[in-house]
């Protein structure tokens, strides 16, 4: 066989046997921390099971996604664990419910989906955060970063408004700026937000990532990020303990979440009746020096 050159042909094996080890995952962006944790948990939970892992990329476009769809079924995958972009409509549920193959969504959740669902408690894991701000003194709380239509965004407001509801705290519009999930996004948008003529004296960032661009815009305004202005994060990636200063935040144990995902959709293709789970991980407030 090593003379030969010899390759096993899974993708003739999985027609012989009529099921597939092969399993595809589409997540919306390989360069965030979070996600290289989530896959993390991904990959070493499939290896428990023997499963290949097909990756895909969509960069949180909705074209992507339905062609790395249509690719992970080409290649006849057993199933599929997908991270739904921001853009994700109706059409994507419907669509995700035909599939006919295991699924499990991860991450964001799509209204009337059919399907097994692994994610955080968004709202609570918000309204921690700004609680704690408020519970600092502050009342001119901004909330910075992330795409408006989606899920996910909407559940961090959701989260932000009952804070401020708590507390009888009004909410200022023109605190509320939504970009793009970045460190590119967080600098613009902290840049035209401390222009305002009442500007914050604390920021709730939609991410770390977006929390490390904010950080950095403040430095060049001549800011101490910590001092002159508090900042919490959400998510709690591996860069949040080591920036400068170090960043409170919301941990959402992405590794944990892929660990489930994983999970799930090898229990779906194990017991294919069985019912459908959502499972939903708790959020836990990390407290350092940013805030």
């Amino acid at each position: 066989m090593e003379e030969l050159g010899y390759v096993y042909d899974r993708v003739a094996a999985n027609l012989r046997s009529q099921s597939s080890t092969t399993i595809g995952t589409i997540i919306t962006d390989v360069s965030n921390t979070f996600y290289a944790q989530f896959l993390l948990g991904v990959h070493e939970e499939f290896a428990k099971h023997g499963y290949t892992v097909l990756l895909g990329i969509t960069f949180d476009s909705l074209a992507n996604q339905q062609q790395l769809i249509s690719t992970m079924l080409e290649n006849r995958v057993g199933g599929i664990l997908l991270c739904p972009v921001s853009a994700s409509s109706t059409e994507t549920v419907e669509r995700v419910n035909k599939l006919g193959i295991p699924i499990v969504v991860g991450i964001r959740e799509l209204p009337n989906l059919k399907c097994d669902y692994v994610g955080l408690d968004y709202k609570t894991g918000a309204q921690m955060a700004v609680s704690h701000l408020i519970n600092k003194g502050h009342k001119r709380i901004a909330f910075i970063g992330g795409i408006a239509d989606s899920t996910t965004w909407t559940e961090h407001f959701d989260g932000y408004v009952k804070a401020h509801q708590d507390a009888n705290i009004p909410i200022d519009e023109k605190l509320i700026l939504n970009g793009e999930p970045t460190r590119e996004g967080g600098l613009a948008l902290v840049q035209q937000m401390m222009k305002q003529t009442e500007p914050p004296t604390a920021i709730f960032c939609f991410s770390d990532l977006v929390a490390f661009g904010v950080i950095i815009g403040l430095r060049k305004m001549g800011y101490t990020p910590g001092k002159d202005i508090d900042i919490v994060g959400f998510d709690n990636v591996p860069e949040a303990e080591i920036s400068y200063p170090p960043l409170s935040t919301v941990s959402s144990f992405a590794k944990l979440t892929g660990t489930q995902a994983a999970n799930l959709l090898h229990k779906r293709i194990s017991y294919p009746e069985r019912e459908k789970q959502r499972v939903m991980i708790e959020p836990e407030l990390v407290i350092r020096e940013s805030s």
